[in-house]
């Protein structure tokens, strides 16, 4: 489709203006960032992937009445969406220990938690996306307690879904972070899940071997990370069972 006028570049994202209104085009990038976009490098086929991977998860949540900003998938690269008003905040399920909740609290990677656990991040890279809690969020107005009722609740739906969708296919999802968007209706709004799903955003690991099929493969240096990707989307049938990764698509003039 024609290039339209950028709205907002992020990381591994940049959304367009989309053909009509209330609606942006969503562009997955090749670059891959950690520890707050202090390492970095482009990673050929990963935005190929995580489009694919995406769309996949965002349909399958629709199908099970978690609404979502996804309409469809234009392209190798490219899916429209709902325009939405994000809320500043991450919300993370953690099913086991890892990453900063192991530091944080000094449980050993791997430890199965109690119960999903639910966490939120005020979305700001220049603070490092800082934890914060429930009284933060509504004293400064990002969101009402009725938003972070729906919030949890809708992030558990989630959980519930990936997690038995992961099992399925020999896959541990260990934890995934999400955003929420306010989809305005006049006055009256409804919240969905936005941005996107994919292993970028989630930590998965093999149940018989434990190996890591995420983002940690290259923020601890493990191996492939287009490889990684790959195996996930092979395991859950977006891929062919002969495929390698997704090449980098040619533009021709």
């Amino acid at each position: 489709m024609a290039r339209r006028k950028k709205i907002y570049e992020g990381k591994a994202k940049v959304l367009y203006e989309g053909p009509e209104p209330g609606t942006f085009v969503q562009y997955f990038k090749d670059d891959a960032t950690a520890f707050n976009a202090e390492k970095k490098d482009v990673i050929e086929g990963k935005g190929v992937l995580n489009n694919r991977l995406s769309e996949f998860f965002m349909i399958g949540l629709e199908n099970i009445g978690v609404p979502t900003h996804f309409l469809k998938r234009l392209n190798m690269r490219e899916q429209l969406i709902r325009q939405v008003e994000i809320i500043p905040l991450e919300v993370i399920v953690r099913n086991y220990a890892a990453g900063t909740m192991s530091k944080r609290l000094g449980l050993e990677e791997g430890t199965r938690l109690p119960r999903p656990i639910v966490e939120f991040c005020y979305k700001d890279d220049s603070l490092g996306d800082p934890l914060v809690a429930e009284e933060h969020i509504i004293a400064f107005n990002w969101a009402t307690q009725q938003d972070l009722d729906d919030m949890v609740a809708l992030a558990l739906r989630v959980n519930d879904f990936m997690s038995g969708l992961m099992y399925g296919v020999g896959i541990k999802l260990v934890d995934f972070k999400i955003e929420i968007g306010r989809l305005w209706d006049n006055d009256f709004q409804r919240l969905v899940v936005a941005d996107e799903i994919s292993p970028d955003s989630c930590r998965l690991w093999d149940i018989e071997t434990g190996q890591k099929l995420d983002k940690d493969v290259f923020r601890r240096d493990l191996g492939s990370l287009a490889d990684a990707y790959t195996e996930v989307a092979r395991r859950l049938g977006v891929l062919p069972s002969n495929a390698t990764h997704m090449p980098k698509p040619t533009l021709i003039n």
